[in-house]
C-alpha cells in the first residue's frame, strides 16, 4: 500500500469528521501520511514486545501534547483509522480483524492519554 494514498484516505476522513483538527497539522499531508504509516508498521512489527512499544508511544504522546492534542481527539483519530483500515483492507476486513484493531488502538490511545496527562501534570 502506498503510504501517501492510505494517509490521504485517513486524513480526509479525519478532517471530514473533525475539520477543526486541520490547523494542528503544519507538515504537508504527504509527509504526515508517511509518518503515520511508518508508526503503524513499527507498532505491528513489535506487537510481541509491548513494553518497547508502550515506551515509544509514551514519547509520542508527550510530543503530541505539545501540538495541542486533547484526550477527546484520540476517539476521533480511532474512528478515522478504523474507517481507513476497513477501506484499505477491503475483503480482508472482518469482525476478527476489526476487534483486533480496536483492542490495539484502545491500548495505544489509553497509553497516550495517560502519558499526556502526566506531562500536563508535570507542567502545572
Amino acid at each position: 500500500m502506498d503510504p501517501v494514498v492510505v494517509g490521504g484516505l485517513f486524513y480526509n476522513k479525519l478532517f471530514e469528521i473533525a475539520p477543526q483538527l486541520r490547523s494542528m497539522f503544519r507538515s504537508p499531508i504527504d509527509e504526515q501520511s508517511r509518518k503515520l504509516l511508518a508508526m503503524i508498521n513499527y507498532i505491528i512489527s513489535r506487537l510481541d514486545k509491548s513494553d518497547m512499544i508502550l515506551s515509544e508511544i509514551t514519547k509520542l504522546a508527550k510530543r503530541h501534547s505539545t501540538y495541542g492534542v486533547k484526550d477527546e481527539h484520540y476517539k476521533i483519530v480511532g474512528e478515522a483509522l478504523l474507517w481507513t483500515l476497513e477501506k484499505g483492507l477491503a475483503d480482508k476486513w472482518n469482525d476478527e480483524t476489526k476487534e483486533a484493531w480496536i483492542t490495539c488502538y484502545t491500548i495505544l490511545s489509553n497509553t497516550m492519554v495517560t502519558a499526556s496527562r502526566q506531562e500536563i501534570y508535570k507542567a502545572a
